[in-house]
């Protein structure tokens, strides 16, 4: 599992969940829309605080992680988050194997 997020998608993040820092984004399987990896499932985001986190990434203030649970959604892709010209967050998946997180 490997999750890049370039620095117009943090300042996107900043922007959009305008809270004061330190705070955590939660990325998790949304049942909701065709999902590009998953059928039926989109990735989605909350500003929650972790319980059983199992993955994390810190950047200036801004912790994303992954729950444990939703682990199933990020096996053995690599997952990058920027921003298209219309200013819209954008989410990429790209399939490799043998980065399953055990």
């Amino acid at each position: 599992m490997i999750i890049s997020i370039d620095e117009k998608a943090f300042s996107w993040f900043n922007k959009e969940f305008e809270l004061s820092k330190p705070f955590s984004i939660r990325m998790f399987p949304q049942y909701a829309g065709f999902g590009e990896k998953n059928k039926g499932y989109s990735l989605a985001f909350s500003a929650e605080t972790p319980t059983n986190a199992r993955f994390t990434k810190e950047w200036n203030g801004i912790t994303f992680y992954v729950e444990d649970n939703d682990i199933w959604f990020f096996n053995e892709t690599e997952t990058f988050l920027s921003v298209n010209p219309s200013d819209e967050l954008n989410v990429t998946f790209k399939e490799k194997q043998n980065l399953t997180i055990n």
